[in-house]
């Protein structure tokens, strides 16, 4: 037989491919068996020896049916083996096999006819254990039907990174057949995908061996290519048992529906913190400007690269009709607010500036019809819908404007303004989603723009009727130098009632009031008007300041829930004798050269209106030069201060050198107020003269 040197050839090929121990056939452990034409075991393999239990030496010669066969079963393997022998046909099956333990053992069998060079016959016998084949094949037909029809998508690449096998599942989810990717690496056959990442993931896994789980991604293929796709791969190292590489396993599972779901809400829960965010930062103050900036920073960046605020001019004019505006429209800009720099922000109206829109122009639809204006993908028609004019056009296209929302501001169900939304750097457009998020931003911050509106409006209303009840010019009264102020409270706080009068009566004798009606706004005002008017009436009288205050009181009595606080001197330069009473008000100061500032040791009566509490007059001897500072309490009370700390820094402000009236006005001003005061201020000075001065005073 030339058998053993014909399989040395075979080993010795240069081009021949080595194995190593521990592959599938290692692990079925196939045993080979030769018998003559007479049934004898001419070769006997160390496979057969672990099979079968035998030893070469012991089954060598031997009549294989006997060995191995048991007696009832001998007739049936004769009559098998002859008909391979005769035929040529091949025979499969299994069998039982005595074991040399006495054991019978099923046995796979492969049997086939061989012929040497001299036309010898002979049969081989491939065999194994049969429980090892069902259990080979079992976990073979698991594996192919689970990647036949797993939901999840399965490929395998080569060391290479070459597909060589691709499921059903990942065909449907790439949107190509396999024979699109078998052959193929990931970039040639999905050139969609940004593919850097993904193979330098399966490369880390090649060479570490280390499995890559759950990476997150995300992209679009030509199953579906208008809309993104998440996707969870998975990536493992394939090794055959003797840990050999053989290539790389990818598991695909799409996440999109999973994706969306935790995209909508983070997205939601975004935009509920920023709905609560501008809660607390839109309205903080009255002051029109500062809340509509308020507005724009809510929006920009999480909503927008830019916001602009704009108001209708009518409705800052007051000239609201309760109609829906028609026609061109005239902005008030109140608010531009960019989350960086940009030509857009060229683009936009100056704040404070007034302009025009026509009718065709977004901004000026969206007032006129109270609806949102979007304009998910901006092109070069919308530009000029959306600019004042052909330049303001150029700089957003510059800026790269590539989605626009107009939302109205609507207050009490009128159209106010307009709050203008661009996105340029942000990629994603605007969406429904952002319509409904817009909208609501501009409805609560609408109540709050129109109330610093309104809220303006009756402060100008109040500050211009409380100029026009006080003194523009005081007279100037014998004996008297007289300097006065009136500061009104900070532009975000209402008007208060603070008044002062200088009155000349007769005998050359000077009334000095000064007074506080508590409250604020127009109401304020008018009732410190009736008071002036009332004090001057009372003053001609000639009556002693306490009586003065006596019916004042009675008549601010009348007025409904009117508390008043006053100061009444009454000063006559002949004998150089001042009179004063107090109606709960903050005693006066005086200052005498050479000597400190001091508040007057005066009876503090009642408020007006309180009624029933008498007042008292204090007689007060004054010299030349000397001085009475008249003031009302905003001029001293602070909330993170005591009354005392500050009527004490008010006495050292007064103590020292001689000053202008005019100067020691601005000095306790300057010293004594701060931005923001909530009080408004009315401040009174008057100095005895040493000498009359020519010609006549003023008269009454």
């Amino acid at each position: 037989m030339t058998t053993s040197s014909a399989f040395g050839a075979e080993a010795d090929g240069a081009d021949a491919g080595g194995s190593a121990p521990g592959g599938l056939l290692d692990v079925l452990s196939l045993a080979a068996v030769v018998l003559d034409d007479a049934g004898r075991i001419v070769l006997w393999s160390p496979q057969a020896e672990e099979l079968f239990g035998y030893s070469a030496d012991e089954a060598l010669g031997r009549f294989a049916g006997g060995l191995l066969v048991d007696a009832k079963d001998l007739d049936l393997v004769v009559e098998l083996f002859a008909r391979v022998m005769e035929s040529g046909l091949r025979w499969a099956g299994h069998f039982p096999v005595k074991h040399k333990d006495g054991t019978t053992r099923l046995v796979e069998f492969r049997n086939m006819r061989l012929q040497d060079e001299r036309g010898n016959r002979y049969a081989l016998g491939i065999a194994t254990d049969q429980a090892t084949v069902r259990r080979v094949e079992r976990d073979l037909a698991l594996c192919l039907r689970l990647v036949s029809q797993s939901p999840i998508g399965l490929g395998v690449m080569d060391t290479d990174l070459r597909y060589v096998l691709v499921n059903p599942a990942l065909e449907r989810m790439n949107g190509r057949p396999a024979a699109e990717h078998l052959g193929r690496t990931l970039a040639e056959a999905l050139p969609f995908f940004d593919v850097d990442a993904i193979e330098s993931a399966m490369r880390q896994v090649l060479d570490t061996g280390v499995p890559l789980l759950n990476q997150v991604t995300l992209g679009r293929t030509p199953a579906d290519p208008d809309q993104e796709h998440a996707w969870t791969a998975s990536y493992y190292r394939l090794e055959d048992p003797t840990g050999q590489v053989l290539g790389l396993a990818t598991s695909l599972v799409d996440i999109t529906d999973q994706h969306r779901a935790a995209t909508d809400a983070a997205q939601a829960r975004r935009r509920l913190a920023l709905i609560a965010d501008a809660s607390v930062r839109i309205g903080t103050t009255l002051d029109l400007q500062q809340t509509a900036r308020e507005l724009a920073g809510v929006c920009v960046p999480q909503l927008a690269d830019l916001a602009t605020v704009d108001v209708l001019d009518s409705v800052l004019q007051g000239l609201r009709t309760g109609a829906a505006p028609t026609g061109p429209a005239r902005f008030r800009a109140l608010a531009v607010v960019s989350a960086y720099p940009t030509e857009a922000t060229r683009a936009a109206d100056a704040v404070g500036d007034l302009a025009q829109y026509d009718t065709d122009r977004l901004v000026t639809q969206c007032v006129n019809t109270g609806r949102p204006e979007l304009r998910a993908k901006v092109t070069d028609q919308d530009l000029r819908r959306i600019a004042r004019d052909d330049n303001a056009a150029a700089l957003l296209a510059a800026a790269g404007l590539r989605s626009y929302l107009a939302v109205p501001l609507i207050a009490r169900g009128e159209v106010i303004g307009v709050v203008g939304l661009q996105r340029a750097r942000n990629p994603a457009p605007f969406d429904d989603d952002d319509v409904i998020l817009a909208s609501e931003l501009a409805a609560r911050a609408a109540v709050c723009i129109d109330n610093a509106r309104w809220y303006q409006s009756q402060r100008h209303a109040a500050l211009t009727l409380q100029r026009s009840l006080l003194p523009n010019r005081p007279p100037q009264r014998l004996g008297l130098d007289i300097a006065h102020r009136y500061q009104p409270a900070s532009a975000t706080s209402e008007i208060g009632g603070d008044w002062f009068d200088v009155i000349p009566l007769p005998d050359d004798k000077t009334a000095l009031i000064i007074g506080d009606v508590m409250g604020s706004g127009i109401d304020a005002a008018a009732t410190m008007g009736q008071l002036r008017t009332a004090t001057r009436t009372l003053a001609q009288l000639d009556l002693q300041p306490d009586q003065i205050l006596h019916y004042l009181d009675q008549a601010t009595a009348s007025m409904d829930h009117t508390i008043t606080t006053c100061v009444y001197a009454l000063y006559n330069p002949h004998d150089r004798q001042c009179h004063i009473s107090l109606a709960g008000h903050l005693p006066p100061v005086l200052m005498r050269p050479g000597r400190p500032a001091e508040l007057l040791d005066l009876p503090t009566g009642a408020p007006l209106g309180v009624g029933g509490v008498p007042f008292h007059t204090t007689r007060l001897d004054l010299v030349p030069n000397d001085q009475l500072v008249l003031y009302t309490d905003g001029l001293v009370e602070t909330r993170d201060q005591s009354l005392d700390e500050r009527l004490d820094l008010l006495l050292s402000l007064l103590t020292g050198g001689h000053r202008a009236l005019e100067e020691t006005c601005d000095l306790l001003l300057r010293a004594l107020r701060r931005p923001g005061d909530h009080d408004d201020v009315a401040l009174l000075i008057a100095r005895l003269r040493s000498e009359e001065p020519t010609g006549s005073p003023d008269t009454p």
